[in-house]
């Protein structure tokens, strides 16, 4: 849970560095990857969690200038990343600059519903943890190595000298 603004501080930056490197592993032969005929492409998934971050704290009175939501997707895997860190740290820079700990508690309101600033933060973090998780499974479809994140991925065992777990 968010608590403060140091709270978010380290919670956002933990999982800004763990979104890096999803995005850094990918290249642009892996961006048109498809799980299925209908399903976001792994270069829209990135896209989309980067166009998330202006897209909804943008509601809570914050102005993250880019990228916005219906910007296409860009060509290519490092313009992705970029665009992605840069939105990722204006967010905190913004947060850390313009809010005080009791700024958490205010109520905006958020498709439909109220949410107080602090949930609002959890759900943006929330939900890029969940399409990183999507994104995995695609890099692994297309044949790209898979960072660890919260311990080591399986490509990673043996580079820390261990026998990777059985399947």
């Amino acid at each position: 849970m968010i608590h403060s603004i140091s709270d978010f501080d380290h919670l956002w930056s933990g999982e800004l560095e763990s979104t890096q490197k999803i995005l850094k592993h990918l290249n642009n032969a892996s961006l048109p990857q498809l799980v299925a005929t209908g399903y976001r492409t792994l270069g829209r998934l990135a896209w989309h969690t980067t166009t998330t971050i202006p897209e909804m704290m943008n509601r809570t009175g914050l102005k993250i200038e880019r990228p916005h939501a219906d910007d296409p997707v860009p060509a290519t895997a490092k313009e992705i990343f970029n665009i992605y860190s840069e939105a990722a740290i204006e967010l905190l820079e913004q947060v850390k600059k313009s809010w005080k700990d009791e700024t958490l508690e205010v109520v905006d309101e958020m498709y439909g519903e109220k949410w107080k600033r602090a949930f609002t933060l959890q759900v943006l973090i929330f939900h890029q943890i969940h399409h990183r998780g999507q994104m995995i499974v695609l890099m692994r479809q297309a044949g790209l190595q898979v960072p660890g994140l919260y311990g080591p991925s399986r490509d990673e065992w043996v580079q820390w000298g261990m026998k990777p777990p059985e399947v």
